[in-house]
């Protein structure tokens, strides 16, 4: 399998997360009583289902994170030839952003787990380290989207200027792209949930699209006629 293939799979996976991440917060990681419930509630209730939200935070943001440096690794070698500046930068952005998400899952999971084992002795530490850690986690993963913003943003245009991928797909990216850059403004913070939500159909399109188009070999053909040195 190739690098293309290996990043429309990768594409998919990065969906596919999006998807688990959206439908199990929504579902199963969300109380009936959520509105009503203070910090000490949410610590509480996110320990006794720790098991689902350790594996949540692994596959969302680790497995993720992982899966998302194939894609720019993929991305960059098919694009970098025609866009040479712009897809450096960009891709320096997407390895960026793959360590940030990376990072955050772990940081979430070992956050929990410490908070869990001084829960019962002292429930005002453990409380005090689960908020802290929310806040790192948020600011590594989520809260804010321009790294992400920058990378998908940057290689749509890329890629719109050099006619590659697709014209409506470089246009979703555009503008998934500048909405994950406005979170970076305060109180638009909220548009980070509409940046994953617009993810979802670019990453399942570049996917397919990847898998379906290979990049053509442009390397010199060496022909044997005219000119070519004789055998022997």
């Amino acid at each position: 399998m190739n690098l293309q293939k290996m990043g429309g799979i990768a594409a998919l996976v990065e969906a596919l997360a999006y998807i688990v991440g959206f439908t199990v917060m929504l579902t199963l990681l969300s109380p009936d009583n959520a509105a009503e419930m203070e910090a000490a509630d949410w610590l509480a209730f996110n320990i006794e289902h720790s098991a689902l939200l350790g594996a949540w935070n692994l596959f969302i943001y680790v497995v993720f994170g992982g899966f998302l440096v194939v894609l720019v690794n993929a991305l960059h070698e098919r694009l970098k030839d025609r866009s040479q500046a712009v897809m450096s930068t960009a891709s320096v952005f997407g390895f960026i952003w793959a360590g940030l998400v990376i990072a955050s899952g772990m940081v979430a999971n070992i956050g929990l787990e410490r908070a869990a084992g001084l829960q019962a002795a002292e429930p005002e530490r453990a409380l005090l380290i689960w908020q802290s850690v929310n806040v790192v986690h948020d600011a590594l993963g989520g809260g804010i989207e321009v790294v992400g913003g920058l990378w998908v943003l940057l290689l749509s245009w890329a890629a719109l200027r050099q006619g590659a991928l697709s014209r409506p797909l470089n246009a979703i990216g555009l503008l998934v792209g500048l909405i994950g850059i406005l979170t970076v403004i305060p109180g638009l913070g909220g548009l980070g949930a509409l940046f994953g939500l617009g993810q979802i159909p670019w990453f399942i399109w570049l996917g397919i699209f990847m898998l379906r188009n290979d990049v053509p070999d442009q390397r010199p053909q060496v022909s044997a006629g005219v000119g070519a040195a004789p055998a022997g």
